[in-house]
């Protein structure tokens, strides 16, 4: 024991208490992974991943992984940090294996066992949004459900990883592609792609399969699949309806789709909502080959002049027609507008219709503040692993938790005893 001067009162240096832990609110995660019934869940949809029953089970293994993510490990080595508190380990819902057997069990997942993380995600989005207030529960389940598309990359330095490529920034990345539930901020699919991989073909699979999992929350409404310009093409605008869904897909600014936004009439466009000097109207452009009754709907942001960039790399000048461009950099002209282009076969027969899809397309950045919420200062920032399947566990462990949020903003003052049984036990009908 050392007395640091200057300090008022008594400071004690020495052998940290055991039984005191810096991450007590591990006792909310294990409620409510008990609540509802999170561990048997994902057994029933995951499978055996062991030929011996002894151990953690898979259910058990993928709650650890995650716990030990919220609890700020960003490595598998931060398991063993998580097992060395006592104090912490005993409130825990699970006990956390040790980082070498962790990654033996994580390399244990094919493809099979990471479908059955996305089907216990629909089972347990079915709980938690079956204990939600009936309004809130109505509003999600039949008041209409957003399916969004992105990705992002995670830079890497192991050279040997699996699966693991240059993107084309330059950097050695993995490739975790997303769908979410906008509505319920929940994560439906995930792939883990390399750094250099297409998500384009990938994307029916996602929507597909997030379909699934609405299918089993309860969700009745017809789905809309949201992307941005990154997924403009007719096979996922295909896959979106032949899943059963509506889209609304950004568009590459291409000459075609120039030529039609020059011809809308001046008293054609509309004010949009909640931007500032945007402007809203259908444009008759239709892309080739894209299902029937796919419109086009162009926004249009005033830009003053001096307000351009001088570098010609600047995104917003790729935004801007030549011509206008060409005008405010030689002070010819005041200000120009800067053009966006969505794809969609949602109605627009209207001017207030046209209006109100732009402005549900604009909220498409939900999906990126998810992934940021991820990556910033959490365990997405790194695939920690050489295996890809490891690593495949260790996105999946960032994401499936999700699964909660909408359950933990509206949670019931109080819940019985006969309903906290028929929530972890029952079966969510599908529909």
């Amino acid at each position: 024991m050392k007395k640091i001067p200057g300090l008022a009162g008594r400071v004690r240096v020495g052998a940290p208490d055991a039984s005191l832990t810096p991450v007590s609110g591990v006792v909310a995660v294990a409620e409510l992974v008990g609540r509802l019934g999170v561990t048997a869940a994902l057994d029933d949809a995951v499978g055996r991943i062991k030929q011996r029953d002894r151990g953690l089970s898979g259910g058990e293994f993928l709650v650890a992984v995650a716990q030990a993510q919220m609890c700020g490990a960003q490595f598998w080595v931060g398991l063993d940090r998580r097992r060395a508190d006592t104090a912490g380990e005993a409130l825990s819902a699970v006990p956390t294996p040790a980082a070498s057997t962790a990654v033996e069990l994580a390399s244990r997942f094919g493809p099979a066992q990471v479908a059955g993380i996305e089907e216990g995600i629909g089972e347990i989005a079915c709980r938690v949004v079956g204990l939600l207030p009936a309004a809130r529960r109505a509003v999600l389940r039949t008041g209409g459900a957003t399916i969004d598309l992105d990705g992002t990359d995670v830079e890497v330095y192991g050279a040997k990883k699996e699966g693991i490529a240059y993107s084309y920034k330059g950097a050695r990345a993995g490739r975790p592609h997303v769908a979410t539930w906008a509505e319920a901020g929940v994560v439906t699919a995930a792939d883990l792609l390399a750094g250099d991989e297409d998500p384009r073909p990938g994307a029916g699979s996602l929507i597909e399969r997030s379909v699934a999992t609405l299918n089993a929350a309860g969700v009745t409404a017809r789905p809309k699949v949201r992307g941005d310009v990154g997924y403009f093409a007719k096979d996922i605008a295909q896959a979106a309806v032949e899943a059963g869904c509506d889209f609304s897909l950004g568009v590459t600014r291409n000459p075609a789709v120039w030529r039609a936004a020059a011809a809308i009439p001046d008293d054609a466009w509309r004010k949009a909502e909640r931007m500032k000097g945007a402007q809203v109207a259908v444009c008759d452009y239709a892309p080739a080959g894209w299902p029937p009754a796919t419109m086009t709907v162009v926004r249009r942001v005033k830009v003053h002049a001096t307000d351009i960039s001088a570098d010609p790399r600047a995104r917003r000048r790729r935004t801007i027609p030549k011509a206008q461009l060409t005008l405010a950099l030689d002070g010819l002209v005041g200000h120009v507008y800067a053009y966006s282009f969505i794809a969609t076969n949602l109605d627009v027969s209207t001017p207030a219709k046209t209006v109100a899809v732009e402005a549900w397309h604009r909220m498409r950045t939900d999906i990126e503040d998810r992934i940021r919420d991820a990556k910033h200062g959490a365990a997405l920032r790194h695939l920690p692993s050489g295996s890809r399947a490891a690593n495949t566990v260790w996105m999946w462990g960032r994401c499936w938790p999700s699964t909660c949020p909408p359950g933990c903003r509206n949670w019931p003052a109080s819940t019985t005893a006969t309903d906290e049984a028929a929530t972890t036990s029952a079966p969510c009908a599908t529909g």
